[in-house]
């Protein structure tokens, strides 16, 4: 077919100017396509980087945004971006696989009446279960008022079980945004700081953004100065410290990058009496304090 190119899989993508022509079809037309199968826009290549799927998914992305117009709601799983085009009778999704970026159109009620039981019904239950954060539907959304109706109601999200799963969590969380952030907000951060009934007072702070890499800091101004204290804290992983605040930055992460600062972070909680997520807050969520940004997959209450 015209404008069709051939994958590393032999199924068809579209080409840039095809996708974000059905796309606008899927958005003004959708009747002939709702229940149908997701249409394959973009292959990613195996095994590719975060960075190379971020720059592989540009592409799409934005003739679709250049035709059809900014979304209703961004987002993004632990297998690649979730961008929606909503309103009350219709939602057309894009969203990634670890192989494909797909497009979509969906009853929105049956969608998100799907996608609520997902993130209520399934998962590890207890420590001794896997958890499912990678099989979420998303794992962060951010509403900017852009075209379309919103949800009349959110879901509540997936709350962890044990540390190591929110570990888990965080790390996945991490990793979606370096791949996915970028494409749809461009250089603006995200960011939010991690509080624990274990230590009142003080702020976990976790943020990326394009340009400024992966950064984690903890407020550490009542640790005093000594050699000591410092050894320990570079033996947790912390790069440096600045007006009291311990810090690690990561200016171009990948894969490796994101587990290591999910890693740090959870071996600080630790370290200061943190034993359950229960204990855990995700405070000052915010995308350049521009709009709603959920954490929905973070396995924490914020």
């Amino acid at each position: 077919m015209e404008g069709m190119e051939t994958t590393g899989t032999n199924l068809p993508a579209l080409d840039h100017g095809r996708a974000a022509e059905f796309a606008l079809m899927l958005h003004d037309t959708p009747e002939a396509h709702l229940g149908r199968a997701p249409v394959p826009v973009l292959a990613y290549e195996p095994r590719a980087s975060l960075r190379e799927r971020r720059d592989a998914f540009h592409g799409v992305y934005a003739a679709i945004v250049a035709r059809v117009g900014e979304p209703t709601i961004y987002g993004g799983s632990a297998s690649g971006p979730n961008v929606r085009w909503r309103d009350a009778g219709r939602t057309v999704l894009l969203h990634g696989t670890a192989h494909w970026a797909l497009l979509s159109v969906h009853d929105t009620d049956e969608l998100e009446r799907a996608e609520h039981r997902s993130f209520a019904w399934t998962g590890g239950w207890s420590a001794a279960e896997p958890h499912d954060f990678d099989l979420l539907p998303y794992l962060w959304q951010l509403d900017r008022g852009g075209p379309g109706e919103r949800p009349a109601e959110r879901t509540g999200g997936r709350m962890a079980s044990c540390l190591e799963h929110f570990e888990s969590a965080l790390e996945l969380m991490l990793a979606a945004w370096v791949e996915q952030l970028p494409v749809q907000v461009g250089r603006d951060w995200a960011g939010f700081s991690l509080t624990s009934t274990a230590d009142r007072g003080r702020q976990l702070q976790v943020s990326y953004a394009l340009g400024d890499g992966l950064h984690v800091s903890v407020d550490d101004r009542d640790g005093g100065d000594s050699s000591e204290h410092a050894r320990m804290m570079h033996s947790r992983g912390w790069h440096s410290r600045d007006r009291g605040w311990w810090q690690a930055e990561f200016p171009e992460p990948e894969r490796a990058e994101t587990t290591e600062a999910a890693r740090l972070a959870m071996a600080e909680l630790r370290a200061r009496g943190t034993r359950e997520p229960k204990e855990l807050r995700a405070r000052d969520v915010s995308c350049k304090d521009r709009g709603e940004l959920l954490l929905p997959g973070l396995g924490i209450r914020h």
